[in-house]
């Protein structure tokens, strides 16, 4: 569960939404027949059969180190015109969360976005007189290059707005950060490349005091994956690499002492990944 330490790294949430979800939402594959072999790990924590609905959160990892403090991607943002109903112009208490967690916005040093989806880089920016800005003054906006490039250059209505309102203004405040996907942070945090939702796609690599973690982005939506790494989501720009990227890996973390935190895992959110009998699956 979080809060955790590792080592001398400090790791909490700020939930902006946790919310039942149906399975179709991200995966056509998933029905409570697939779903059966799972029961006896996915219920209740990540799934309720008797309703067929997957529990899922939208949260921000705040990552504080003996040097930064960081926010690895920053939910949907209040006041964000979008198309998704639970998620159009939202008025919710993120800000003052953050606060009641020790951490004001004039504090962060670093925001690191996975990738530059809706519901990864709202608080990016906030509403300021009128005018979209960095909601973080001082921090810089860590992306891979090649995400910013993707995106940069999209022109799907939907995806421009976000980029319009959640990413061109910390561009234009010079304040984005954008890097190679295995860029190096500190002697504590590495960006670790995990492409296919996305094509500039990373994932977060902890390390301290001889412990370490991976918070996954959308590399994995939910603890499903681990067991199914085939499962790839229906937003994913390419699902085979997805698929790809999954299953290495959880070959390279598979029975060792890492902490997989995954940024739309509900509770407990942390989690290990073993192997039985040639597959894998998530342990709590």
């Amino acid at each position: 569960m979080l809060p955790l330490k590792l080592g001398q790294i400090h790791v909490s949430r700020i939930v902006e939404l946790e919310t039942p979800t149906s399975p179709r939402f991200l995966f056509t594959q998933m029905t409570p027949e697939t779903m059966q072999p799972h029961l006896d790990w996915a219920a209740p924590h990540f799934y309720t059969p008797e309703t067929d609905r997957l529990v899922m959160s939208i949260q921000t990892f705040v990552v504080r180190t003996r040097h930064h403090t960081i926010l690895v991607d920053t939910c949907l943002g209040n006041d964000k015109p979008r198309s998704y109903p639970g998620w159009n112009l939202r008025q919710g208490p993120y800000l003052e969360d953050l606060r009641q967690a020790g951490v004001t916005p004039e504090q962060v040093d670093y925001v690191l976005c996975t990738h530059l989806h809706v519901d990864h880089v709202g608080w990016n920016t906030r509403l300021q007189n009128g005018r979209w800005v960095p909601t973080f003054p001082r921090a810089k906006y860590v992306m891979a290059r090649s995400e910013l490039d993707f995106w940069s250059a999209g022109t799907e209505p939907e995806s421009a707005q976000v980029f319009k309102d959640s990413v061109q203004p910390v561009l234009d405040a010079g304040q984005a950060l954008p890097v190679d996907m295995n860029h190096v942070l500190d002697d504590e945090i590495q960006l670790e490349p995990t492409p296919g939702h996305t094509p500039g796609h990373v994932s977060v690599h902890l390390t301290s005091g001889g412990r370490e973690a991976v918070i996954t982005g959308d590399m994995m939506h939910h603890p499903v994956q681990i067991a199914e790494p085939d499962w790839s989501s229906k937003y994913c720009t390419d699902p085979a690499q997805a698929a790809r990227t999954r299953q290495s890996f959880c070959s390279r973390y598979s029975d060792r002492d890492v902490l997989i935190l995954g940024t739309h895992f509900a509770p407990p959110t942390a989690l290990r990944i073993v192997s039985r009998k040639g597959r894998w699956r998530p342990q709590i």
